[in-house]
C-alpha cells in the first residue's frame, strides 16, 4: 500500500514524464499520450480519445491553466477521484522513485497530505490535525469542510480510544483476520484507506462500556445537529460516520449516514456509504436500495459525481450478488468497466459472476484482463482456474490455482477447488493433501473433511478414509455422511469376501439386452431422461414452486411487446429482468442456492431460448417451458403451459393457440429436456406454418405423445413421488450405495440395481448374461407382496428367490 506522500511523488513523476514542453501543464496532446501509455492493451480510436479528453477537461476545468492544460494538482485530483490507479500506472510506465523520494515506514494516518486544491487543504489547519486525521479527511470530494467538524472528529477519536482501551483490558475486543478467505469483492471508493480493514475489530456491544459510548456519541450527534447551517450539520454527520466506519463501528456509522441522507437527500455520498454499512451488516436488500438511490442521484447530478459512478455500479453489483442475483450483478460490473476501463476489480467481479452463471468463456476473458492489470490478484487467479477447469483446460487451471496459493498460501477457496480438480483427474493422493491444508486453515470445514475421506478411499487408504469420515460426522449429522459410511462398510464387506482387488466394479451392457417384467417397470432409456430432468429439478428446486405462481406472474406482469428477428411479436425481456421473476418464484431459496438454480436455468433453458445470443428471452415461451417441471398435478402443469402459450402476443385475442406455436413449443421442450434430440429438431418447423387452432384437449394429446411429444411426464412424476424411498438394507450391486428411489431387481441372478446404475446399463461383472430381465419395485412393500405371491404359488417346498 503506497503512502500519501509516495503517491504524490509518483503522480509528480508521471506528470513530468508527459509534460514534454515543461510548461507546467498537460495539453490535449500530452494528456492523450498519457492515456494511451498507461493503457497499453486498449486500442483507442480517435473518437474515444477525444471523448476521454473532453470529459477530463470539462470535469476538471478549475485545474486547466489556459493553453498549458491540466496542472499537476489537477492530475493528482483525477487520481484522488479514482479515475486511475497510481501504482499500476507508475509501474506500467516503468518509472522508479529515487531513495530520497520514498517515505517507507510512515503510516497512512500520520502521512502529511500532498498539496491539492481541496477546501480542507486551502484552510489554515493546526499541524496536529493534519497529522492525526486519516487520509479521507483531506480528500477533495469526501473531506471535512467546516472547522467545527474537526472538533467533533477529535472528540470522537478520544471516545473510541477510551472504549477500545476498556474493552481490550477486559478481553472483549477482538480482531478477526479474514485474510485466508476469498475476497468478497468489496469495492474501493477512493483508495486503500476506505476499504474494510483486513483485521476487523469485533466490538462487545452488550456491556456497560459500550452503552456509555453510545450515550456520549449521541451528544456529539446533537452537536452536529445544532450546527449553524444544514451544510455544516451534514458535514458533521458524514465525518462522524466515516470515523465510526474506519473503526468498524458499522451500526453506529449507519445511523450517522442515514441522518446525512435526511439532511441532503440528493447527495450521492451518504447513500453510497449507508449502502456500504448495510452490506457489511448482511442487510443486502437494503444495501441494494441505498446504492440504487445513490445511482439515481449520481445520474441526475451530472459530471459532479462522474468519478464515483463506477464504484456505485460495482457495489450495487456486489449487493445484488448478496441476494443471489448474479445476472443482474453482471450488468453493473460491465457498466463499471465501461466507465473506468482500468477498474481491475470490476473486471474480476464480472468474470467471477459470469462463471457463476455458467458463461465460462466470457468469464475467462474478463478474469485474464483483470490479472493483466493486477498480476498479484490472488482471487482472480483462483476464479480463472475454476473457469479453466470448467472448460476442460486442467493443466492451466492447476497453474492458476498454484499462483493463487503462492500469493496467499492459506487461500481456502484455491486449496479446496484444487482438491476437487485433482479428484476429477483421479489424483486422489494430491487431492487429500489439498483438503488437509484446507482443514489446517479452517478446522471445521466438514465438506473438506468429507472430500478428504473420499479422496483417501480413491487412493486405497480405507482405514484413513474411515477415520476422516467419522471426523466429518462429528462436524455435521447430514444424511449423506451416513450413506457414505454405509457405502464404505459395503466395500469392506465385499473385499472381505475375497472378490479380488483387481476386479472391475461393473460392466456396461447395451440397451437392447435390458428387458422389463410387468407394465409398471420403466424402460431404461426413458428412465435416463427422467433422471436427468429430476436432477435439474433438484438443483433449481422448481418442483417446490407451485405452477399456479406462474399463472399469477402472467396476470401481474406488464411486459411491452417487441419483435424478434423473424418479425414475430413477443413479450421479450432481458435476462436480468427474467432473473428477478425467477427470484420471486423461488423466494424460499437462500441466495447461494438461488445462484446455483440460475446457473442451471441459464445453461439448460436460456441457452436454447436465447438462440440469437442477444440477452433477451420470450417470457411467454419461458413460462410454458418451465410449467411441466414445477409443482402441482400433471393436468394443472399442462393447463398452465397452454395458458402461457395463449398469453403470448402471437396468440393474443384468440381462445386457442395455433398449431405451429404448439409444435414449436413441443420441439423446444424436447430440445431442452431430452438432450439426445438437440436444437436441430426446432429447425424442422420453419417450413410452411400451420395456423389452424388447437384446443386444450388436442394440445394435451400432442403433449402426451410418447414418440413426438413429451410423454416422459408420467415417469418424472413417479420419480418425484418416490425418489426418497429407502429399501431397508438393500444396496446397489454395482455402486454399493444404499438404494433410494426405485429398486430394479434382475429376475434370474437376483441382484438389485439403483435407478442410476439401471439407466446407465451397469451390472455386476460376475453376472454376465445374454439377456437381463428387470422388475421395478417402487416400495419395499411391493417386494414383500411379490414374495408372498411366490410362496402361495410354490407351497410345495421350493425356496423363494433371494432379494
Amino acid at each position: 500500500m503506497s503512502t500519501r506522500g509516495s503517491r504524490s511523488e509518483k503522480v509528480k513523476r508521471i506528470f513530468q514524464q508527459f509534460d514534454a514542453n515543461r510548461d507546467g501543464g498537460l495539453n490535449r496532446e500530452e494528456m492523450a499520450a498519457l492515456v494511451v501509455a498507461v493503457n497499453p492493451r486498449v486500442k483507442f480510436s480517435e473518437e474515444q480519445i477525444n471523448a476521454i479528453l473532453d470529459e477530463v477537461f470539462r470535469t476538471y476545468g478549475e485545474f486547466i491553466d489556459g493553453e498549458k492544460g491540466l496542472t499537476f494538482d489537477g492530475l493528482l485530483r483525477t487520481y484522488d477521484d479514482g479515475a486511475g490507479d497510481v501504482d499500476r500506472d507508475f509501474d506500467a510506465l516503468g518509472l522508479e522513485l529515487k531513495p530520497s523520494e520514498e517515505k517507507n515506514g510512515i503510516s497512512l494516518a500520520s502521512e502529511e497530505p500532498a498539496s491539492s486544491s481541496s477546501i480542507a487543504d486551502e484552510r489554515v489547519m493546526e499541524p496536529h490535525k493534519k497529522q492525526r486525521t486519516v487520509a479521507w479527511a483531506s480528500s477533495p470530494n469526501h473531506g471535512i469542510v467546516f472547522d467545527d467538524t474537526w472538533k467533533l472528529v477529535d472528540d470522537l477519536e478520544i471516545l473510541i480510544k477510551r472504549l477500545k482501551s476498556k474493552q481490550s483490558k477486559d478481553g472483549k475486543v477482538k480482531n478477526d483476520n479474514s485474510d485466508v478467505y476469498s475476497d468478497p469483492g468489496w469495492s474501493r471508493e477512493l483508495g486503500p484507506s476506505v476499504e474494510i480493514p483486513e483485521k476487523r475489530v469485533i466490538w462487545e456491544e452488550s456491556g456497560h462500556d459500550y452503552a456509555v459510548f453510545v450515550k456520549e456519541l449521541g451528544v456529539l450527534r446533537s452537536r452536529a445537529d445544532g450546527a449553524r447551517s444544514r451544510e455544516e450539520a451534514f458535514d458533521g454527520h458524514m465525518a462522524i460516520g466515516r470515523v465510526l466506519y474506519e473503526h468498524f463501528l458499522i451500526k453506529e456509522a449507519l445511523v450517522s449516514f442515514k441522518r446525512a441522507c435526511e439532511l441532503q437527500p440528493t447527495d450521492v455520498r451518504p447513500h453510497f456509504r449507508a449502502g456500504n454499512c448495510l452490506y457489511v451488516l448482511g442487510r443486502h436488500g437494503e444495501a441494494k436500495g441505498e446504492f440504487q438511490l445513490a445511482l439515481e442521484a449520481a445520474e441526475v447530478g451530472g459530471n459532479q459525481w462522474a468519478y464515483l459512478l463506477p464504484q456505485i455500479h460495482v457495489n450495487l453489483g456486489i449487493a445484488l450478488e448478496g441476494e443471489g442475483m448474479l445476472i443482474s450483478a453482471c450488468e453493473h460490473y460491465r457498466e463499471a468497466a465501461i466507465l473506468c476501463p482500468t477498474h481491475f476489480r470490476a473486471l474480476k467481479l464480472l468474470g467471477s459472476a459470469l462463471f457463476g452463471v455458467g458463461e465460462n468463456k466470457a468469464a475467462i476473458k474478463a478474469l485474464e484482463e483483470a490479472i493483466y492489470m493486477k498480476n498479484d490478484y490472488a482471487d482472480a487467479h483462483c476464479d480463472l482456474a475454476s473457469a479453466l477447469h470448467a472448460v476442460g483446460d486442467d493443466d492451466n487451471a492447476i497453474k492458476e490455482f498454484q499462483k493463487a496459493i503462492d500469493l496467499k498460501p492459506g487461500h481456502v477457496d484455491a486449496l479446496y477447488n484444487l482438491g476437487g480438480l485433482y479428484m476429477d483427474m483421479g489424483r486422489y493422493q494430491r487431492a487429500s493433501e489439498m483438503y488437509t491444508r484446507v482443514l489446517g486453515v479452517w478446522p471445521n470445514h466438514w465438506r473438506a473433511q468429507l472430500n478428504k475421506a473420499v479422496s483417501l478411499l480413491g487412493a486405497g487408504e480405507t482405514d484413513e478414509a474411515k477415520k476422516a469420515l467419522k471426523e466429518a460426522l462429528k462436524m455435521t449429522n447430514r444424511v449423506e455422511l451416513h450413506d457414505a459410511i454405509s457405502h464404505l462398510k459395503q466395500l469392506q464387506k465385499k473385499k472381505g469376501k475375497g472378490s479380488g482387488t483387481g476386479e472391475e466394479a461393473y460392466i456396461t451392457v447395451e440397451p437392447s439386452k435390458f428387458k422389463v417384467v410387468g407394465e409398471k417397470t420403466t424402460l431404461r432409456p426413458e428412465l435416463a431422461v427422467a433422471l436427468d430432468i429430476r436432477a435439474f429439478q433438484r438443483i433449481t428446486r422448481l418442483n417446490r414452486c407451485e405452477v399456479e405462481l406462474i399463472k399469477k406472474e402472467m396476470n401481474e406482469s406488464d411486459v411491452p411487446e417487441s419483435y424478434s428477428g423473424s418479425g414475430i411479436p413477443e413479450k421479450s425481456i432481458r435476462k436480468a429482468s427474467l432473473e428477478g421473476i425467477l427470484r420471486k418464484l423461488l423466494k424460499f431459496l437462500k441466495p447461494e442456492t438461488f445462484t446455483g438454480a440460475v446457473k442451471a436455468v441459464n445453461q439448460k433453458i436460456l441457452s436454447v431460448l436465447d438462440e440469437s445470443e442477444l440477452g433477451r428471452v420470450d417470457l411467454g415461451m419461458f413460462f410454458a417451458v418451465l410449467s411441466p417441471i414445477c409443482g402441482g398435478s400433471l393436468d394443472k402443469r399442462k393447463r398452465i403451459a397452454y395458458d402461457a402459450l395463449l398469453w403470448r402476443p402471437v396468440n393474443e385475442g384468440r381462445a386457442q393457440i395455433s398449431r405451429a406455436d404448439a409444435q414449436r413449443y413441443i420441439k423446444l421442450l424436447r430440445a431442452i429436456y431430452i438432450p439426445s434430440h438437440g436444437i436441430s429438431e426446432i429447425l424442422e418447423i420453419h417450413g410452411e406454418m400451420d395456423n389452424s387452432l388447437v384446443s386444450i384437449t388436442e394440445f394435451i394429446a400432442m403433449f402426451d405423445d410418447q414418440e413426438w411429444g413429451f410423454g416422459i411426464m408420467s415417469t418424472l412424476l413417479k420419480l418425484e413421488t418416490g425418489d426418497r424411498t429407502r429399501h431397508g438394507r438393500h444396496v446397489c450391486s454395482t455402486c454399493r450405495y444404499p438404494i433410494i428411489g426405485s429398486r430394479f431387481k434382475e429376475m434370474k441372478s437376483h441382484f438389485s440395481l439403483c435407478s442410476q446404475c439401471y439407466s446407465d446399463g451397469k451390472v455386476p461383472p460376475n453376472c454376465k448374461q445374454e439377456e437381463y430381465r428387470f422388475k421395478e419395485y417402487a416400495t419395499e412393500s411391493e417386494a414383500v407382496k411379490d414374495k408372498c405371491l411366490w410362496f402361495n404359488l410354490h407351497s410345495k417346498g421350493s425356496s423363494p428367490p433371494a432379494s
